[in-house]
């Protein structure tokens, strides 16, 4: 990613964004999708089990997209702070947010494979339809929080909006829109619901705290 931003923000990465060429952008999402078959790869090799191959795919991904910031601040100088909008994702619009919030995601997910790798150090313990319900609605409601503010600009500024043409709206639009707001309400209430389902996870198969360590992640 360090390339494409040289590439493509020599002067520095910002919105509105700059149209890059179809075949760098080609590239770029090849590579995404190779990065997630890594991981994914890595949470299989890892994990004895359905659980903890789960836990060590999103752990994997929680410390890319850490050292993806650090090696862009390091290289780049880029992000100026924590509050910093960056683009996160473009499917199926565009998904943006202050950098804090992918980080906080990321944190999160090491906690959660901490959790799970105890939990299933000499057993199979399924995390549960429910706390599975609490982990993908909150996520989902993450998701909506990443994406609420281009939604808006589009219905704002798109006199014949449709929501069967967003992907079109946001290849045209997107060189136009500059972030205006992040509702970290919404957001909040996404992460309290991946929290809680961690949280009842955890409690549920009453994993003493004293046994939570860093160790089985070395």
């Amino acid at each position: 990613m360090v390339y494409l931003r040289e590439l493509s923000f020599p002067n520095g990465f910002g919105f509105p964004l700059q149209t890059i060429g179809h075949n760098l952008a080609a590239v770029e999402l090849w590579r995404e999708v190779a990065t997630l078959v890594m991981l994914i790869t890595i949470g299989w090799l890892c994990g004895h089990n359905t659980n903890t191959r789960f836990g060590w795919f999103i752990y994997t991904f929680a410390i890319w997209d850490i050292f993806y910031y650090v090696f862009l601040k390091l290289f780049l100088n880029w992000p100026e702070s924590l509050l910093t909008w960056d683009v996160l994702f473009l499917l199926p619009v565009m998904w943006v947010g202050p950098v804090w919030a992918p980080i906080l995601l990321s944190l999160i997910m090491i906690v959660f494979t901490i959790v799970i790798n105890h939990i299933n150090t000499n057993t199979n313990r399924p995390i549960g339809r429910l706390n599975w319900a609490l982990l993908i609605s909150g996520s989902l409601i993450c998701i909506v929080s990443f994406c609420i503010d281009f939604i808006r600009y589009s219905q704002n500024k798109i006199p014949n909006f449709s929501w069967t043409n967003l992907f079109s709206i946001e290849k045209t639009f997107n060189q136009f829109y500059v972030p205006a707001d992040f509702p970290v309400a919404i957001f909040g209430l996404g992460l309290m619901l991946i929290v809680s389902g961690i949280i009842r996870y955890y409690h549920i198969h009453k994993i003493s705290s004293s046994q939570v360590t860093l160790s089985q992640l070395f």
